[in-house]
C-alpha cells in the first residue's frame, strides 16, 4: 500500500476511496495475503517524519492490527534534504513506528543539493515553468563542488548515525536510484536540473558521502 495519506494523516481522496471507501486499505491488505500468504507486506509513504501523517499511518497500522490483518512493516520514504527533516523528527518517527510492533524501512533515500525547495513546493505549474534554467535554482550543472560534497556526506552521516542507532528497529535502507544520473530529482519538481542525491556520482564512481558512510560503518562493527 503506498501514499494513502493526505499531510494532515487524513486519506488522501482517491478512485480506491471513492469507489470503496475507507475499508480499501484493509481488503488491499487481506487481498494480498490471501494471494500469497508468505509475502510480507508494507505500507509506504513520504513525509512520515511528520507527526500528523506519522500519527495517521499509526492510525492505519493500529486498526489493521486490531482486525487480525497481516501488515508487516512500514516504508519511510527518505526523500530529505540538507537541512529537513530534524533529525531528532525522524529518530522519533523511526521509534514510534517501532512501538506499534512493525518492521521500519527507510525506502527511496536521497539527498536533495540543491537550492529553493521551499519556493518550488510552493510555487504553482507556470511558476516552475519559469524557473526551467534558471542558474539560481540550477547552479551545478556539471559537478558538484567540493564544498558541497562535504555538506552531503556530513548529511548522509548524520542519518546512519541514528540508523545505527536504532539499528534493532531498522529492517534495511534502499536508495532511490544508484547513482546521480538515474535520480529522479534532475527532473522534479523543475525539468532539467542537475542533482546530487546519490552516493556515486553520474560516471558511477563513489562520492565523499559513500566513503563517509564506509568510514561510519567501520567504526560501528
Amino acid at each position: 500500500m503506498n501514499e494513502a495519506l493526505n499531510e494532515d494523516g487524513t486519506l488522501r481522496k482517491t478512485k480506491w476511496l471513492e469507489i470503496i471507501g475507507e475499508d480499501y486499505i484493509e481488503k488491499a491488505f487481506q487481498f494480498a495475503n490471501e494471494a500469497d500468504p508468505d509475502a510480507e507486506l508494507y505500507y509506504n509513504d513520504y513525509s512520515l517524519v511528520n507527526e500528523a501523517k506519522r500519527n495517521g499511518a499509526i492510525t492505519i497500522i493500529n486498526n489493521l492490527k486490531a482486525k487480525n490483518i497481516k501488515i508487516d512493516g512500514i516504508g519511510m520514504q527518505g526523500h530529505y534534504d540538507l537541512i529537513l527533516p530534524k533529525l531528532s523528527d525522524f529518530e522519533t518517527s523511526i521509534k514510534k513506528f517501532a512501538e506499534s510492533g512493525i518492521k521500519v524501512m527507510i525506502t527511496e533515500m536521497d539527498i536533495d543539493v540543491l537550492p529553493g525547495r521551499e519556493i518550488i513546493f510552493g510555487a504553482d505549474i507556470n511558476a516552475r515553468m519559469n524557473m526551467i534554467g534558471n542558474p539560481e535554482f540550477d547552479p551545478w550543472k556539471t559537478e558538484l563542488p567540493d564544498s558541497m560534497q562535504i555538506k552531503l556526506a556530513n548529511r548522509y552521516k548524520e542519518f546512519f548515525e541514528v540508523l545505527i542507532r536504532n539499528a534493532d528497529k531498522v529492517s534495511r535502507v534502499t536508495f532511490w536510484g544508484v547513482h546521480d544520473g538515474q535520480s529522479w530529482l534532475n527532473n522534479w519538481p523543475i525539468i532539467g536540473r542537475s542533482n546530487y542525491p546519490l552516493l556515486f556520482d553520474r560516471k558511477g564512481k563513489p562520492k565523499k558521502a559513500f566513503y563517509s558512510l564506509v568510514d561510519l560503518m567501520n567504526k560501528n562493527k
